[in-house]
């Protein structure tokens, strides 16, 4: 559970470093590109610790999956209540398709 949390911690910063300055394109890139890596290395602080402990109990091919499946949803939520993008139906059905990988990443 600590990793998930901390994996999330991660995703939120890592999506608002990725994606935030795109509702500020009027800004220098050269000032979002050193406000991002602000962020990122936010985002590093958690991230690292997470995939650390993490690693006692999944294999880094399951880590990589979790991480994955919390950035879509991070990025769903965000990419609605902050870019104010509209969530097809087409992306609901890609998303859920990485999801069943799942099953097969855990599948023992």
């Amino acid at each position: 559970m600590k990793t998930a949390i901390l994996l999330t911690i991660s995703n939120i910063f890592m999506t608002i470093a990725w994606y935030g300055h795109l509702k500020y394109k009027e800004s220098p890139l050269w000032k979002v590109i050193i406000i991002s890596w602000l962020i990122a290395f936010a985002e590093y602080c958690f991230q690292v610790p997470a995939n650390r402990i993490g690693h006692y109990h999944f294999s880094a091919a399951q880590l990589k999956t979790i991480q994955e499946v919390i950035t879509l949803i991070v990025f769903s939520i965000f990419s609605i209540l902050y870019l104010k993008e509209e969530f097809k139906w087409n992306y609901a059905v890609g998303f859920l398709l990485i999801i069943g990988a799942v099953f097969f990443i855990f599948k023992k």
